[in-house]
């Protein structure tokens, strides 16, 4: 049984999602204070964390950025669900480390299938997206031990959730994968949140501008579509 912590000032949306969530055979425990939710994720060891954002002096983002520098629990999932919906507060979010960002007010379903989404990410279904050897295609290579990417000579490190989907976008090489196909391959879920891939996408080229003779000339944005991956960075 999968054991969920849920970290929000608000006793009511802690309240309603762990009914909802043991309905669905969970264990859930929650706190209403950052601190003492951030002890409970040391104490407990949970399976996935939804958190937060604004819960007085210490933000969500902090909570998140404590998770990932601490070494025993920086693989814990975190989604991320909070009334602050603009870019830069998703931004934020995933800069922070967290994995899957919600806005207020949500869907308690959405909210299921994302955190079973996440679970099976974390999990055995995670190892069947990610290739198993080195994958090379024109100047660019993947090298999963090291969740690395080589551009010709160049080499830099990727999370492991940039590399899925630079894995996506080089199995389908040459043509466009919607922000639709993209959610589903590396989240799995359906959904349009194009802002979640934009953030990653936007992560993603910035390193791979670092090691590349030139500027956004692998990943394409087709406007209104999604994007498409040149391995030698020349249009066909």
């Amino acid at each position: 049984m999968a054991k969920i912590l849920i970290i929000d000032d608000d006793i009511a949306i802690c309240e309603l999602i762990k009914i909802n969530l043991e309905l669905q055979g969970y264990e859930c425990i929650y706190a209403t204070d950052p601190t003492r939710g951030f002890a409970l994720i040391k104490q407990e060891n949970p399976n996935l964390v939804i958190l937060d954002v604004m819960m007085g002096a210490i933000s969500g983002y902090d909570v998140a950025q404590k998770i990932r520098s601490t070494s025993l629990i920086s693989k814990t999932p975190i989604i991320m669900l909070t009334a602050l919906g603009e870019l830069n507060n998703k931004l934020d979010g995933f800069n922070s480390g967290v994995d899957d960002y919600m806005t207020k007010p949500f869907e308690i379903e959405e909210l299921k299938a994302r955190v079973l989404a996440l679970l099976n990410r974390s999990g055995s279904k995670i190892d069947s997206l990610r290739v198993k050897e080195v994958l090379s295609k024109g100047d660019i290579t993947l090298i999963p031990e090291s969740y690395c990417v080589q551009i010709k000579d160049k080499k830099t490190q990727l999370t492991p959730i940039e590399f899925d989907i630079l894995n996506v976008l080089m199995q389908h090489e040459g043509s466009m994968v919607s922000s639709k196909v993209l959610l589903k391959e590396v989240w799995g879920y359906e959904d349009d949140d194009i802002d979640t891939i934009r953030v990653h996408i936007t992560h993603l080229r910035a390193k791979i501008n670092k090691i590349s003779d030139e500027k956004n000339k692998y990943i394409k944005t087709i406007y209104g579509g999604g994007y498409r991956l040149l391995s030698d960075g020349v249009e066909k």
